[in-house]
């Protein structure tokens, strides 16, 4: 479904209040891994707005997420998990990981529309990670000025931020990414992760995450 930037304003308030009440997120959310896999070459299509990709682009092991920037799951996972992955896996060669947006409402939808107006995938990251640390702080009731206030420290000025959240082939772009993982691999919750193409639902810890990448590296 297409979302236009006048339905985002309107309805950003009422869905951070409901996000608010329902403990930071939106999304739907069970644990463990499902026994099913997609195929990679299916997995590894971009979307319009294509892939930040973090990694070698050759290492064997491929992570792909979906996440929700309002999901509360996602943010542990990214400030707990993430971390650990990176230097382990990510750095050294062993993952390719990519982060791919799957928003549950509009207050999501725009967090990740400033991710990717920030400029280049170092500073997409950068804007993910202050706005998952920071996300109790603009995942509120009335979120556009606590939103500005925050991407403010990663050198947003208020004219960029209302140009981006004005930007319709952002959001268009991201939409389609949600709308294709949804209908094309099922993904119904956050996060969502493919690795080499076997889907893990969950905030999975990186103990378990282990387990399933070091396999896939000696084979």
């Amino acid at each position: 479904m297409r979302t236009t930037r006048r339905q985002f304003l309107l309805a950003a308030s009422s869905l951070a209040l409901a996000a608010a009440l329902t403990g930071g997120g939106l999304e739907l959310f069970s644990r463990g891994a499902l026994a099913q896999t997609v195929a990679q070459a299916e997995l590894m299509q971009p979307g319009p707005l294509g892939d930040e990709v973090l990694g070698d682009e050759k290492a064997p092991v491929t992570v792909i997420e979906y996440a929700s920037m309002t999901c509360p799951h996602c943010a542990h996972f990214a400030l707990t998990t993430f971390p650990q992955l990176k230097e382990k896996y990510i750095d050294t060669g062993k993952v390719k990981y990519i982060l791919r947006e799957f928003p549950f409402d509009p207050i999501a939808a725009g967090a990740f529309m400033l991710a990717r107006c920030a400029g280049g995938k170092e500073k997409y990251y950068a804007v993910i990670d202050l706005l998952f640390r920071t996300q109790a702080t603009w995942a509120v009731d009335k979120p556009l000025q606590p939103l500005l206030a925050t991407v403010k420290q990663a050198g947003f000025t208020e004219d960029k931020f209302k140009a981006c959240l004005a930007d319709q082939k952002v959001l268009d772009g991201i939409e389609w990414v949600r709308d294709r993982a949804s209908k094309k691999f099922n993904v119904g919750s956050t996060p969502t992760f493919f690795i080499n193409g076997q889907v893990q639902v969950g905030a999975i810890s990186f103990e378990d995450m282990q387990k399933i990448i070091d396999p896939l590296l000696k084979s």
